[in-house]
């Protein structure tokens, strides 16, 4: 069956990535605490084009029309997807107290050491793709970013088989006027993969931050943050891999002020274990949900975009406020729609509701446990069309709604069906 869903702006695009790995020769220069290398490439990797989705329109008779969903698969490179990294040319660098190491030119750099008050510095041409590989690195800073990228087109995060240990112990200090504010703070886009762990504290700002695309494939992460967890102003993208997150607001935040299309999360696979002050996944534009494992045991909000998709995965949310939320941020299209997958949510009660969606409700399949005293509300049509349902322990075959698009009691809601 073809899976559809509303789609979340007009004229959204879907960012496609095509990469291959990089081989080639590599020279190394070592100057002070600056590294220079030169590095000749066989193939480029991860170019991208864009396409844009056809548009959504609702029919007079409230049936949706939708889009074709973002295929989460070309969203990652293979190079993104490679777990451990090409060393016969890697430049090894060992940490060492207080001197940064500045990386300013392509290439494989192997790190390992520890060292306190030290930020290893991306700062390489703008078409540059530089890949560092933490071999068993401990870092604690006061108010510095362990790892902090200035200027690359891609950078790489990846862990061998070792433990990786990163520290931010006060406040940030800006770098001009750039307000840095997580443990990995990076402009460009920026790749986290590997076999091995990487533990992030932050006592006052976020555990990573990229201003265009944050990349996760694989290697285990303890992130425990004053602020957010993940936060990537173009988009958040998860393929696999193990996030255990304690944030102090959002656990994942995506969020562009300028481009209504970006502010997006994907997440194919992995396992997610979440602990929010704030919201558990919070993308502005939309969350799309492929598969994976995700718990967020506590939170003000589970799940919370413009649009949310889920078309599987295994999601259990418990939540003081809404489970699911769909509200108008960059888009009046507003929607929460299930296509598959095992849900369960449970919700503090009081004035919560399970699904609250400012515009509609679309439930084409999957399983849907509930335990609140308001599982579903919405401004517009609220539609069981398939799956399994179940609210405070009874199957229910149509949706009852307290929000305005429908009646609020046994029979309420309903309405037109997504077309497949």
């Amino acid at each position: 069956m073809k899976r559809t869903f509303i789609k979340p702006l007009s004229a959204i695009a879907a960012i496609v990535l095509i990469g291959s790995m990089v081989a080639g020769c590599s020279t190394t220069q070592a100057t002070g605490d600056t590294i220079t290398s030169t590095y000749s490439t066989t193939a480029s990797e991860d170019s991208s084009t864009t396409s844009g989705l056809p548009d959504s329109d609702s029919l007079s008779d409230g049936t949706i029309v939708t889009a074709n969903e973002i295929d989460a698969s070309e969203l990652f490179s293979s190079r993104d997807l490679e777990q451990s990294a090409d060393l016969s040319l890697a430049i090894p660098l060992t940490l060492e107290s207080g001197r940064d190491l500045t990386l300013n030119a392509e290439g494989v750099y192997l790190v390992s050491g520890s060292g306190e008050n030290v930020t290893i510095v991306v700062d390489a041409a703008d078409d540059a793709k530089v890949q560092i590989v933490l071999d068993g690195i401990t870092i604690t800073n006061d108010d510095s970013p362990a790892i902090y990228v200035k200027a690359a087109d891609k950078v790489f995060v990846t862990t061998t088989d070792s433990q990786n240990s990163l520290e931010v112990s006060g406040a940030f200090v800006a770098d001009g006027e750039t307000n840095l504010d997580a443990i990995i703070y990076s402009k460009s886009d920026l790749t986290l993969n590997g076999t091995g762990t990487l533990d992030l504290v932050s006592a006052t700002g976020n555990g990573i931050s990229s201003k265009d695309d944050l990349v996760i494939t694989g290697g285990v992460y303890t992130i425990t943050t004053a602020a957010d967890g993940l936060e990537a102003n173009d988009a958040i993208l998860i393929s696999n891999g193990t996030l255990n997150i304690e944030s102090g607001k959002d656990a994942l935040h995506s969020e562009n002020a300028d481009d209504a299309s970006l502010g997006y999360i994907v997440i194919e696979n992995g396992t997610l274990n979440i602990s929010a002050t704030d919201d558990g996944i919070r993308g502005n534009s939309f969350v799309q949900i492929d598969g994976g494992t995700i718990e967020i045991a506590t939170c003000r909000e589970g799940i919370e975009a413009n649009n949310v998709i889920i078309n599987d995965g295994q999601i259990t949310i418990n939540s003081q406020d809404d489970g699911i939320n769909a509200t108008q941020k960059v888009s009046a299209e507003v929607s929460i729609v299930v296509n598959g997958g095992t849900i369960s949510i449970r919700m503090a009660s009081g004035d919560t509701d399970a699904f609250d969606s400012n515009g509609t409700i679309i439930i084409n399949g999957g399983t849907i446990t509930v335990e609140a005293q308001s599982a579903f509300d919405s401004n517009g049509i609220a539609s069981l069309n398939g799956g399994t349902v179940t609210v405070n322990g009874q199957v229910i075959t149509q949706i009852t709604q307290t929000g305005p698009g429908g009646p609020g009691g046994l029979g309420g809601g309903g309405g037109g069906r997504v077309r497949r």
